[in-house]
């Protein structure tokens, strides 16, 4: 069976952990600032601190924000749950937002209604490696904390950039260790993924497009936000802070990334056009230059469980894409007001779309993608 998921671990992964096992240093050290370190350096962020979850790099960018409680704070409804638990038990009060079918993103108009009733802060998560407008988001004049864990290491076109600190263009042509480079770009690209927002979360969970086995880093991309940021992070206990060797495993990630996302976009290549003559469509993807390919979502025109058996006959397993979402975990109380993610959550299957994924089993998910009923 080949399964929907599968983290790329190579021996040079293995060797990054195994040195930490042997030299006894698997908690916080040198690893992780060299984690940090790299993070910075790809995505030229003013500071950053690696933690060991998603949701504690959430805390600490909302604490930095210094939100009073019952603040309102904006997300997607296909964002995972652990968002909306951490706002609930931080006391802050949810407002979650359907998204536009079409890219699974929240559209700027259900972000402008939520301001009007009282939104303050948003947190955009940038499903399946799909870059958004960031720009018409920022044009709302409110905090926003970018969720980059399926789209880190993505470059917005240059002609996004704005002036001002941080908005040099990266020169994919110049750099060879630059693990965001398109090796086929002739021209540089704009700011990274998580550059707009006033903080960003690089979630590195075990589905996530750079993983540490669990945790992520959460950074600032400027100096003034990146001062209260840090001054959480240097009270943290060590407990909160990402082991060495998780650390580890993400930096040899994220200087593979380069090889990596090579291999997953020529298999999403072959998977759209594999769908082109079919009912059920992937996402549309506004500018493939720079974007990060997360996986292979299919929009169903039909049951998801005819399809999931469909596939599962031919040794292929799929999983619902959203299936750890907001929309996944409070469906009776959400489907009414969250009409596009309830759908989605129930028609987009996810195929398997991984580097490690051989010829012969690709051709297997190929065949299955152009004969879906």
């Amino acid at each position: 069976m080949i399964q929907t998921y599968s983290s790329t671990i190579r021996r040079k992964e293995m060797e990054a952990v195994l040195t930490c096992m042997v030299d006894e240093k698997i908690g916080p050290g040198e690893m992780n600032s060299r984690l940090i370190q790299t993070v910075k350096e790809v995505t030229k962020c003013d500071g950053a601190v690696a933690v060991r979850s998603s949701a504690i790099a959430l805390e600490y960018a909302l604490h930095a924000l210094a939100l009073p409680p019952e603040t309102k704070v904006m997300l997607s409804a296909l964002s995972p749950a652990w968002q909306i638990l951490t706002l609930e038990k931080l006391g802050y009060v949810p407002l979650v937002l359907d998204v536009e079918e079409s890219t699974g993103l929240v559209p700027v108009k259900n972000v402008e209604e939520a301001v009007s009733e009282g939104g303050r802060v948003l947190i955009l998560r940038e499903s399946m490696g799909i870059l958004p407008d960031i720009k018409a988001y920022l044009a709302l004049d409110i905090p926003v904390v970018e969720d980059i864990s399926q789209s880190a290491l993505s470059y917005y076109p240059l002609e996004e950039t704005g002036e001002g600190q941080n908005s040099q263009p990266q020169d994919v042509s110049a750099n060879a260790e630059n693990p965001g480079m398109d090796e086929n770009a002739a021209k540089p690209l704009g700011k990274s993924a998580g550059m707009y927002g006033t903080y960003a979360i690089f979630g590195m969970e075990d589905t996530d497009i750079i993983t540490a086995g669990g945790g992520a880093v959460v950074f600032a991309p400027s100096r003034k936000d990146w001062i209260p940021l840090k001054a959480i992070a240097d009270s943290a206990p060590s407990t909160d802070i990402m082991p060495d060797m998780n650390a580890a495993l993400a930096y040899v990630e994220i200087k593979e990334f380069k090889r990596n996302e090579a291999a997953r976009k020529e298999l999403f290549t072959l998977y759209n056009r594999a769908i082109m003559a079919g009912r059920h469509k992937t996402f549309v993807r506004a500018s493939d230059e720079g974007s990060t390919v997360y996986s292979f979502p299919l929009v169903l025109n039909s049951g998801f469980k005819d399809v999931k058996a469909y596939a599962q006959k031919k040794g292929i397993e799929i999983r619902q894409a959203f299936e750890n979402s907001i929309i996944a975990m409070r469906q009776e109380e959400l489907s009414g007001q969250c009409i596009c993610a309830n759908s989605l959550l129930l028609r987009t299957a996810l195929f398997p779309l991984y580097p490690r994924l051989g010829q012969k089993d690709a051709a297997r998910v190929v065949k299955v993608l152009s004969s879906i009923p």
